[in-house]
């Protein structure tokens, strides 16, 4: 995989991207090779419609929107998919795309518990947002309002982690590790962001 990106830069990342929008192949070493790429580190000449990008910034904005504009596009594929086959066929046959009757239901409950923010929280969860794209579609989440929140939450992520990749530079092949240690600290600012939602819905209840 490290491979493909550092020999095909741009459309590397689009597709894998777009992959990691409906199953887990690992998006955060996709932009984090990515982000080594623009720094010089990895041997590749990304091309952007015939023109050779140079390392530095032009190089991380190109490969960090890729990435952003990949998992949108196969968000959006996920999307259409949960919409057009429903939840009867997804629960019969969503163990190929490792969705299983039993994740269908804890993404449910997921949907159920946030609400408006499970999609743009989901997108920021290691796992879990791997996993939202085609339950979006079976549950019914307005299009635009998918669409949105989507490209707020992979747009983060690309470019946070591409941007880390790029920080890094040479010693990416480390980050791997490093990338599990922002994953929980992500986790834990989602909790904490989680528990003040609650306490603010607890409080408008009141």
């Amino acid at each position: 995989m490290t491979h493909f990106v550092a020999t095909h830069g741009i459309l590397a990342v689009f597709v894998l991207m777009a992959v990691d929008a409906l199953l887990p192949v690992g998006g955060e070493l996709i932009m984090v090779v990515a982000g080594a790429i623009a720094a010089g580190a990895v041997g590749g000449s990304p091309h952007f419609f015939g023109s050779t990008l140079s390392d530095g910034a032009e190089t991380y904005f190109a490969l960090a929107a890729a990435g952003t504009l990949g998992y949108l596009m196969g968000s959006l594929a996920g999307w259409g998919i949960g919409r057009g086959v429903g939840r009867d066929v997804v629960d019969r046959h969503g163990h190929l795309v490792h969705l299983g009757p039993a994740r269908m239901a804890r993404a449910e409950r997921w949907f159920a518990r946030w609400g408006d923010w499970a999609v743009f929280l989901g997108r920021l969860t290691p796992l879990v947002r791997s996993f939202v794209s085609i339950p979006s579609g079976v549950f019914g989440e307005p299009l635009r309002r998918y669409t949105v929140l989507t490209l707020a939450g992979s747009a983060i992520w690309c470019f946070f982690f591409a941007g880390l990749g790029w920080a890094v530079g040479s010693g990416y092949k480390n980050v791997d590790h490093v990338t599990h240690v922002i994953e929980a600290l992500i986790v834990v600012a989602l909790i904490g962001f989680a528990v003040y939602l609650l306490r603010r819905r607890s409080l408008t209840r009141r």
